[in-house]
């Protein structure tokens, strides 16, 4: 179903890029070559995209990753910018696969709600792992930099899903309710 844009969406995809980098500001771990595992900072933009789709939640997952980089840039080459940024936090709208609706929530929600947030944060992982592979892989050192920027890249992304999982999982049935 396509959704038109409106004043409601646009205003809410601004609320939650404002909470996103609020909760980016809240670090359980800091890798020390970027990446880190935050408060659920990807929470507000997956919520986004199950409530407005997989369109509107790249938009706004893709303007988050520009404001991140604003915030907290670290450049080293234009594709290197776009994989890390934009592109990655873009993949945050692929939530949107599982969309809100009013009633009876089953086990088949559920499992939706996690294949979407698996489908999201595994998207950014790629696109991280891209990164490391084609721009950083001096830090691998004598190791196959394909391993060393899967094992990187997962040490921060793989608690971020579960965070992410449990967290929406939990608010799920009562963020339904909220009429758009």
């Amino acid at each position: 179903m396509k959704r038109k844009w409106s004043t409601r969406m646009l205003a809410e995809g601004g609320v939650m890029i404002a909470l996103s980098i609020l909760l980016s500001y809240i670090k359980i771990y800091q890798a020390p070559q970027g990446g880190s595992v935050t408060a659920g900072s990807m929470i507000p933009i997956m919520f986004f995209a199950m409530r407005w789709g997989v369109g509107p939640g790249v938009f706004v997952g893709a303007i988050y990753g520009i404001l991140h980089f604003i915030l907290k840039p670290y450049f080293y080459h234009p594709l290197q910018f776009l994989l890390d940024y934009p592109i990655a936090y873009g993949f945050l709208g692929l939530a949107g696969i599982a969309t809100m609706k009013n009633g009876k929530t089953n086990a088949k929600d559920y499992f939706i709600i996690f294949l979407g947030v698996l489908l999201s944060i595994g998207g950014r992982f790629i696109s991280h792992l891209l990164s490391g592979v084609i721009f950083f892989a001096e830090y691998a050192g004598d190791q196959n930099p394909w391993l060393y920027s899967t094992a990187y890249n997962a040490g921060y992304l793989v608690p971020e899903l579960i965070i992410s999982s449990i967290i929406l999982l939990l608010l799920w049935k009562p963020l339904s309710r909220i009429e758009k």
